[in-house]
């Protein structure tokens, strides 16, 4: 009989006879690839897993192919004795998750089973309606710092060559954040012109001192010239801004944070390592040379340093590892605040080191204390998909953190990311996510999650009676030089982005639609292009490192003004793009099964840091083509 019968129909003797001949089967996949002791743990014969668990050779590091692992399948069962068993003898977590982040909690919720989802809220000893769920901002948010002002978080993140420069968020309850401002919104302060993608502003830090924010972040140029790095610093009295022009402070280094001492001296913190120099008063200008605090603990690619005076040390936290699948966070302290540092014995105080878990690259993190006197950090991390391609970027993730009897600090109890966890504050809320996002541009200012690589032309977009006008760009998307290019942040593996474009006069040379895009050297144009004969095509346009690829497929049609609507159905690394005129019925054009140069490792050009984004553009020659979007939707899919 087949062995997958055998434990379906749940003939326990049988299946030890089979094993006892033919032990190396207990390892064997049904045709879903789902392994044998996943389906006798989704049969719910406690009998059956006790014998897997303890006689045969099965592994309980196994996981399927979509990352699930033995318990999330005992959790479909709804045999709380099954369950039981594998979280308290085997030491099974409920809050595991799997390729997409979902826990055998999220399962035992979605199948309805009641008896257990109370079995893992008492174990967890927190009801499932209480928990959110990592990332806390998805898309590229990465880098992130933090403070806490009374019960206000504030959080600051790179931006690159983005513009608006740096955003800043603010949650009341750490898990929900909206961007409220950003640091440098004059043009001519942003000093982006000319830069390459990946470059621009990295690794921004905020504080707050004696009633003034001060973001510090590096200014990180092209590889020319011999000055590669510079340090800028802006204020402001009010969190969202405006915030002063930035002031340069030439120190080689990158990832600055300000740290305010007990005496009220002010200093810098830059890598390698952590080095240190002091600050005037107003933050603005070094008045020190620069020193070596301590080069780190794992000692690859020492960066991100911050200290955290408590309890009369000087606490020093470090991303270390690169920015790869090796990234961490560590800890040292020290009595005085030059040193020396003693490294904490249970480094790193955060690591992934699940190769197989969703949630990676897991480092660059800064503490915070909540007003009940629980503490967080907030870190980089990124989920990769397909053979390895994090489309989304780096993003933002949280977790507790905890003290130990002997004073150091632990991220989660040294277990890592976590895919769901305990509410961080004692307050009604509930992580908002998967919401759908539609902009009618009917405000009076563009809405603070949209961002233009570099600066746009100050001509170069207009808000309009419910639409917003972009002007086509004379240089094309392929050079750094292009303008008004309007794009959001790609939040989820899944989504639609659909938007309405016109009506609109095209000619030769021009062209306007929707963009999926990456930097200058990565995108794919879903657009119109103009003839020069009284006709418009439609098309995909994907544009790879040097190399640009034209779909077969393409509509003609025989008219120069159009109005139409465009859509995009991402899932994963495929994307569908689809057309209506008429906004209900849609017709497919052309379908791209592999979009993976739309993330960090999909192309070894330039600076590869940033994340997949979706939005509108607008191509002319000649500079004076105007293109009405009527709106853009943004839809997350399941």
């Amino acid at each position: 009989m087949n062995i997958f019968d055998v434990v379906r129909q749940e003939m326990l003797d049988d299946l030890k006879v089979i094993l006892a001949h033919e032990p190396e089967r207990v390892d064997e996949t049904d045709q879903d690839g789902v392994p044998l002791s996943f389906l006798a743990a989704k049969t719910g014969h406690i009998q059956m897993v006790k014998y897997i668990v303890e006689y045969s050779r099965a592994s309980m590091n196994t996981v399927d192919k979509y990352g699930r692992n033995i318990l999330h399948f005992a959790a479909m069962s709804g045999a709380l004795e099954v369950v039981q068993y594998l979280v308290e003898k085997v030491g099974m977590s409920p809050v595991s998750g799997d390729r997409d982040l979902m826990t055998p909690m999220d399962v035992a919720s979605s199948y309805g089973h009641e008896s257990v989802l109370s079995y893992f809220e008492e174990r967890l000893g927190c009801t499932y309606s209480k928990m959110y769920r990592n990332p806390i901002r998805s898309g590229m948010y990465p880098d992130p710092s933090i403070i806490r002002v009374g019960d206000d978080y504030y959080m600051v993140n790179s931006s690159f060559i983005y513009f608006p420069c740096i955003p800043i968020s603010h949650s009341r309850d750490l898990v929900n954040w909206k961007i409220i401002g950003h640091a440098i919104t004059n043009p001519e302060w942003s000093h982006l012109d000319g830069l390459e993608g990946g470059r621009g502003y990295w690794a921004p830090d905020i504080s707050y001192h004696e009633g003034v924010f001060t973001i510090a972040a590096t200014y990180r140029l092209n590889d020319t010239g011999t000055v590669y790095r510079r340090q800028i610093v802006v204020t402001s009295d009010k969190p969202e801004g405006p915030y002063s022009k930035p002031v340069f402070i030439d120190e080689d280094g990158i990832d600055p944070s300000i740290f305010n001492d007990d005496d009220g001296k002010r200093y810098m913190l830059l890598n390698r390592g952590a080095r240190i120099f002091q600050l005037s008063q107003d933050g603005k200008e070094k008045i020190s040379e620069a020193s070596m605090l301590f080069y780190g603990d794992q000692k690859r690619a020492p960066e991100g340093p911050h200290l955290l005076k408590k309890d009369g040390y000087y606490y020093l936290f470090l991303a270390e590892g690169g920015t790869g699948p090796g990234h961490r966070i560590t800890v040292s302290r020290s009595r005085t605040l030059m040193g020396n540092y003693e490294p904490c014995p249970y480094n790193p105080i955060m690591r992934q080191f699940d190769e197989k878990g969703a949630i990676q690259r897991c480092g660059h993190g800064k503490p915070v204390c909540t007003q009940e006197g629980n503490w967080y950090m907030v870190y980089l991390c990124g989920r990769q998909i397909g053979d390895g391609y994090s489309i989304l970027g780096r993003e933002t993730a949280l977790d507790p953190m905890t003290w130990t009897m002997d004073g150091w600090p632990l991220v989660n109890n040294l277990k890592g990311p976590s895919a769901l966890q305990k509410w961080p504050l004692n307050m009604e809320s509930s992580q908002v996510g998967n919401k759908t996002v539609i902009d009618n541009f009917d405000g009076p200012d563009l809405s603070k999650d949209w961002m233009f690589p570099r600066p746009p032309e100050e001509d170069g977009y207009r808000l309009d009676g419910g639409k917003i006008l972009l002007k086509g760009s004379r240089i094309q998307l392929s050079k750094k030089e292009a303008k008004n290019i309007l794009l959001r942040r790609q939040e989820h593996f899944a989504f639609e982005g659909t938007t309405k474009l016109g009506p609109v006069r095209l000619v030769k040379d021009q062209e306007a639609g929707l963009i999926c895009y990456y930097d200058e050297n990565t995108w794919i144009k879903f657009g119109l292009f103009g003839l020069g004969d009284g006709k418009i095509v439609l098309k995909v346009l994907e544009h790879i490192g040097h190399l640009n690829r034209i779909s077969e497929d393409k509509l003609v049609i025989q008219r120069n003004v159009v109005t139409i609507y465009l859509k995009v159905k991402t899932d994963y690394l495929r994307r569908s793009f689809h057309y209506s005129f008429d906004g209900k019925e849609y017709f497919s054009l052309t379908k791209l099964y592999d979009v993976n140069y739309l993330s960090d490792e999909g192309l070894v050009m330039g600076k590869r840091f940033t994340g997949a984004m979706v939005g509108m553009y607008a191509y002319d020659s000649c500079g004076k083509l105007q293109v009405p979007f009527d709106y853009f939707e943004y839809v997350p899919v399941k």
